[in-house]
């Protein structure tokens, strides 16, 4: 798919799947919970986050901007937990970023996600990174430098994915208490799930609720037992609500300064993360004295709804549980341009490799692929663009035939006939090129004075060219035209070199043939050396077969 704008139906797709993908992974994610205590519902807090999105968003609506200030709207009613109220800020972020608008191209979705960062960060007192806060951030950050007019949705949730799995699997670097427990961040791995599950949506690969019985049930009951008469409070409550402002407490409710809220919260709090939206305020915070607390902001306004947890009672439920080891299935981006050439000899492949073509389909004069060999080539590649080098003349329309029949994605043939120009092109080749012309326009200006020329053994009598060919001797031509004829190899190339104005090229890439003795390839290297000074001669044992030398000469 090539997905270059999103709308309403599709991002109320991407909110629903991506809660259906935390929902199957949510048991995972509590598994992982080690911060700030080891509480071990994060999974249900950010999948009751969600599915409050879930549940409010319009499936029939087109207008982007009204479903995604129904997610946020939805995801601020049902937000729980420290993460889960996090999470809920960066669909607000994103809400924002998308308001009034019906549909959004990739950069306006980029700036949407860069706002959700924002207020995501906005919404804690004292953010720490090495959690969900650092995995969305780091992953919006890099992706943005990245995307332009030709990347498409399905490449950019790829590299957002990549990205935020290297950054949740660097968490522990940053949280000792993450190290110490051998695990990642958890709210930072619910938060990927999401992502994959939006990222499925893009991809087609919905799967209906019916499949998941679950999907609608809440957090686990916790275990009583595991608190008694005998117990110690180590880790206080776990203390959510909403609040509204009251006029008939706080007079204009559009002039009261939450500041005051948020700094008496922090003073007696830990774990703080509260936010004011409108007339609402929502905290959540870790205390041993919720009573103190709520009667406190009570003079600021009224409750709409309360939760208060015995966070000792979930850690000591997560004693002796053992800790999951988190693999997060994540796609290599995938990339605007590939390459596909054709070479034989292991020296000539590998210098194609160390150039960067991704494939190398074994093949050349006298054994030519076949079309199951180009299209099993590209299908080890990723890739929007694929651009084919033939390099031989015999090879161009079987390489037409392989793209005629893919359809995974754009085959571009360059119907170059020779090595010399497919090396240069693809060595010089800018990947940062906008669109498919202009990569093809700089490719054929870097093959502009490009000359392949070789040599090898004639196998009959013939004249071409005005030179009388022997069987048995080596000839050296360039391109359709025959230069020389001489029963000494290292003499046809010598001659060859000669005809073809060696010294006025810059580069010349002398390959060796399979058969050519090394001796005497180091012989000819040191003749050609000593005649043309200001020519930097490469020398490659390119072990290819039919062609004893292969000379490639760039201005």
């Amino acid at each position: 798919m090539d997905t270059r704008i999103i709308d309403g139906t599709l991002y109320a797709r991407m909110i629903k799947e991506g809660t259906r993908e935390l929902n199957r992974n949510r048991q995972t994610v509590n598994d992982l919970n080690v911060f700030p205590i080891p509480d071990g519902d994060t999974g249900d807090n950010m999948f009751m986050t969600m599915d409050g999105g879930s549940q409010a968003v319009d499936p029939g609506c087109k207008d982007l901007g009204k479903n995604a200030r129904l997610t946020a709207q939805g995801m601020f009613m049902g937000a729980r937990g420290n993460s889960g109220v996090i999470l809920s800020r960066i669909f607000k972020g994103i809400s924002l970023g998308l308001a009034d608008v019906t549909e959004a191209d990739i950069k306006v979705f980029m700036k949407a996600l860069s706002d959700g960062v924002s207020e995501s960060y906005k919404a804690v007192s004292q953010p720490v990174e090495g959690t969900i806060l650092t995995v969305f951030r780091e992953a919006v950050e890099f992706t943005g430098k990245s995307v332009n007019d030709s990347t498409t949705f399905e490449m950019m949730f790829e590299e957002l994915l990549d990205e935020m799995s290297k950054s949740l699997k660097h968490t522990p670097e940053l949280l000792d208490v993450l190290k110490q427990a051998g695990v990642v961040d958890s709210g930072g791995a619910g938060l990927i799930y999401i992502f994959q599950g939006m990222e499925n949506a893009l991809l087609g690969l919905e799967t209906e609720d019916s499949n998941d019985k679950e999907s609608q049930s809440g957090p686990k009951k916790p275990d009583l037992t595991k608190f008694n008469e005998n117990s110690e409070l180590i880790y206080g409550y776990c203390t959510e609500f909403i609040l509204q402002l009251m006029t008939a407490k706080v007079g204009d409710v559009s002039k009261f300064d939450e500041k005051v809220v948020f700094d008496y919260l922090a003073s007696v709090g830990e774990s703080l993360v509260a936010f004011r939206d409108g007339s609402i305020i929502r905290v959540h915070v870790h205390t041993k004295t919720p009573g103190d607390i709520l009667n406190h902001c009570q003079q600021w306004g009224e409750f709409l709804t309360l939760k208060i947890e015995n966070m000792t009672v979930q850690h000591n439920e997560t004693i002796g549980h053992e800790r999951p080891t988190l693999e997060l299935t994540t796609k290599k981006p995938r990339k605007r341009f590939a390459t596909v050439t054709v070479a034989a000899g292991d020296g000539i492949c590998e210098i194609f490799r160390e150039v960067g073509v991704d494939a190398v389909i074994n093949g050349g004069q006298s054994m030519n692929p076949s079309v199951k060999d180009f299209i099993d080539a590209f299908e080890t590649i990723d890739a929007q663009t694929i651009i084919v080098f033939p390099n031989n003349g015999n090879v161009i329309l079987t390489a037409r035939q392989s793209a005629d029949v893919y359809d995974k994605s754009e085959i571009v043939v360059i119907p170059n006939k020779d090595l010399g120009t497919g090396y240069a092109a693809i060595s010089m080749l800018d990947a940062t090129k906008n669109n498919t012309e202009e990569m093809v326009e700089a490719i054929n200006a870097s093959m502009e004075g490009v000359v392949t020329a070789m040599v090898s053994q004639a196998n009959r009598d013939t004249e071409q060219d005005g030179v009388q060919i022997v069987s048995g001797h080596y000839i050296g031509f360039a391109g359709s035209t025959v230069y020389t004829d001489n029963s000494d190899r290292a003499a046809a190339a010598l001659d060859l070199a000669e005809k073809l104005n060696a010294g006025d090229y810059s580069i010349l890439m002398l390959i060796k043939g399979k058969d050519v003795p090394q001796q005497e390839a180091d012989e000819l290297l040191g003749t050609l050396e000593k005649k043309y000074r200001l020519t930097e001669i490469i020398p490659i044992d390119g072990e290819q077969p039919i062609h004893d030398y292969v000379m490639i000469l760039e201005e």
